[in-house]
């Protein structure tokens, strides 16, 4: 027997307001838009002393998020990675600006986890069911998982200037899990451009915060509990953003069920197989929301200790990682995680 779940509500952090008693209201109004895109759902709010049309900014932020669909969606065959999926070996790939940025986000990570995180990883992805192809309803046949490793591999590109090539043939790249965090910094850096200083943006769970909210208080998100970590929590933990971004990669939201054994759509690079290690959920702060997705997806995969001393040698990054044991869940921090958690 095989059993799909896939949560509606596909956001994995969700966005809450707080109004404090002695405070005064920020100088404008908050606005809000709300839209589609990459699959889920995205909700900005900003705040403006100055008169705004909801309907103009609806457009200029739909019109940029559909600029970076068209380049890294793994699901309109004309895109550029898809253009560049079914380009050969060592055939010079010139990237566009959002690629290109990516890329270079996703080569530090690889490189800082020691391929924890991977972009390559898409045959796996495959064919575990969990990307553009069908939904298994057998596990894999361990040869061919060992030939899709055999196209796997970040090491086989070389990101020359801004041209991408692949050393050997059959590398295809997904990079669903950094492309919501580059869409958040995308429509960030586009509200900044505005002369817009408070605003949250939030798209299917990764934000970022800038500013103030309307009651002049940093913005505050709450991360909700893993699975039913506690019947009736909404939030596991509040967080304040000051200028900073937050992602959250967890397995309890998209996985399936053969034979009583559930299989998470986190796939180990190395080894070709749903992770299997206990942890459930990972929270990363950054200054940026790219690089805090791509992190929180490698935290998942890396062993929990690793990924704390990771964080706790990079500036201004901090993270939260959640693991189910025989009683409940146990939570590990970075030293610096507190100065971003409510009491």
């Amino acid at each position: 027997m095989v059993l799909r779940h896939l949560c509606i509500m596909l956001c994995i952090i969700s966005v809450i307001l707080f109004s404090a008693g002695n405070s005064h209201p920020a100088p404008g109004r908050e606005h809000t838009v709300q839209g589609t895109t990459m699959g889920t759902v995205y909700t900005i709010k900003f705040i403006s002393p100055k008169k705004q049309s909801l309907a103009l900014w609806q457009k200029k932020i739909d019109a940029r998020l559909e600029q970076i669909n068209a380049g890294l969606s793994m699901y309109d065959p004309d895109s550029d990675i898809s253009r560049f999926n079914r380009t050969g070996a060592d055939r010079p790939f010139r990237l566009s600006k959002d690629f290109l940025q990516v890329m270079q986000t996703a080569d530090r990570v690889y490189r800082l986890t020691s391929g924890a995180w991977d972009g390559t990883i898409k045959p796996l992805v495959d064919l575990w069911g969990f990307g553009t192809q069908n939904i298994i309803t057998v596990l894999p046949d361990p040869g061919d998982i060992q030939k899709a490793l055999s196209r796997t591999g970040f090491h086989h590109l070389i990101l020359d200037k801004n041209f991408l090539v692949k050393k050997i043939p059959g590398i295809t790249l997904d990079l669903g899990s950094i492309a919501k965090g580059y869409g958040v910094d995308a429509i960030a850096m586009l509200l900044t451009a505005a002369g817009i200083e408070n605003f949250l943006v939030e798209i299917g769970g990764e934000l970022y915060g800038s500013g103030v909210n309307r009651h002049q208080k940093p913005w505050s998100v709450g991360i909700t509990p893993p699975a039913a970590a506690a019947e009736g929590q909404r939030f596991y933990q509040i967080i304040t953003l000051d200028n900073a971004a937050i992602a959250t990669s967890g397995n309890y939201r998209n996985f399936f069920t053969i034979q009583g054994k559930t299989y998470s759509h986190i796939i180990d690079p190395k080894t070709g197989f749903p992770v299997d290690n206990q942890v459930v959920s990972a929270s990363v702060i950054a200054r940026d929301c790219t690089f805090a997705d791509a992190l929180a997806t490698a935290f998942m995969v890396m062993d929990t200790p690793a990924s704390l001393a990771l964080v706790n040698r990079l500036e201004n990054v901090e993270c939260l990682i959640i693991k189910k044991t025989l009683t409940g869940f146990t939570e590990f921090a970075s030293r610096g995680f507190h100065t971003f958690a409510q009491p």
